[in-house]
């Protein structure tokens, strides 16, 4: 019998993360590296932990992802997401802790691009009256 793994995906920013749960010892590998070695910071791990943390499965569960794009806060973001949407797959009755939480939501905000004759998206240059 083949060990069953649930598959979803998580966005944030512009990045995008793959990542399948599997029953385990509770290892997380991002970009098959340990995902102590991937992720540098506290928070970013603890962004990762959070619904594991929140549907008591933490070190019950394997989890491979697959991250590409952006930075180390979106890349944290969107691994948060799909484990958030690979948990509903592996246990629907997550869905009212996880929604409370704000986890299935897709956080849909990037970066405003730079507008011409301006010094970024919004800001302008100082206007000099003489």
């Amino acid at each position: 019998m083949a060990e069953e793994r649930f598959y979803a995906t998580g966005k944030r920013k512009t990045s995008v993360a793959r990542v399948w749960l599997s029953s385990g010892s509770g290892r997380i590998e991002i970009n098959k590296q340990p995902s102590e070695q991937y992720m540098d910071r506290e928070t970013s791990k603890m962004v990762i932990a959070q619904p594991l943390v929140l549907t008591n499965t933490l070190g019950k569960l394997d989890i491979f992802v697959s991250v590409m794009g952006g930075g180390i806060s979106g890349q944290a973001g969107a691994i948060r997401h799909g484990i958030s949407k690979a948990l509903l797959e592996l246990n629907p009755e997550f869905r009212e802790v996880l929604k409370r939480a704000g986890f299935l939501t897709r956080d849909s905000r990037v970066k405003e691009r730079k507008k011409y004759g301006r010094k970024s998206a919004r800001a302008r240059f100082q206007y000099s009256k003489r």
